[in-house]
């Protein structure tokens, strides 16, 4: 069975989205950038919300930018080789190959989907990845700690939920950004 990964970038006071302004620094590093593509390189599905789906849609063509850098380029291929799920009531259509719209989360299917894949999902967005955290599927936690306090905004984790995790990996980056990855007891 596949696990559901729960992975964004998050302020040092977690929060993944800054009421203002952005998350700070340190995700923007080559080295950081080459560690996400290797480690999200064997997800099969992407499980998107609305504007996650809109920021991410960027890798359908940045192949097609001059002068892009390797770990962009390939960043973009392996995005582009998964399957996405967009779930969302609003948007009409799709602006990526093998992508779908859902317009309602469903826990059981979604239980089925790992049941069935041979390769990792990804649940991306804060809102979307309480309605798993919520419905118990998601397996691990990849965080991303920035190195700014930036007191307000979307949280990483969803209010009224209690989770007892193990840390499984982490690593320190030079541009100060750790990585902490946790697995559901």
């Amino acid at each position: 069975m596949a696990k559901l990964i729960y992975s964004m970038i998050t302020s040092l006071d977690g929060y993944a989205k800054a009421a203002e302004g952005d998350l700070g620094t340190g995700a923007d590093d080559q080295k950081v950038h080459t560690f996400i593509n290797d480690l999200f390189r064997p997800v099969g599905t992407y499980l998107y919300g609305r504007r996650m789906y809109e920021t991410m849609v960027y890798w359908e063509t940045a192949h097609t930018e001059p002068d892009q850098p390797p770990h962009i380029l390939q960043y973009a291929r392996d995005w582009q080789a998964a399957e996405k799920i967009v779930y969302s009531t609003t948007l009409e259509s799709v602006s990526s190959a093998k992508t779908r719209i859902e317009r309602t989360f469903d826990p059981d299917a979604v239980r089925k989907l790992k049941a069935e894949a041979d390769h990792d999902l990804t649940v991306d967005g804060p809102n979307l990845a309480a309605q798993a955290i919520a419905a118990g599927l998601v397996d691990e936690y990849h965080l991303f700690i920035t190195t700014s306090v930036v007191g307000g905004g979307k949280r990483f984790f969803p209010d009224g939920v209690r989770l007892d995790l193990k840390l499984v990996e982490e690593r320190a980056f030079d541009s100060g950004l750790i990585y902490a990855r946790y697995r559901t007891r």
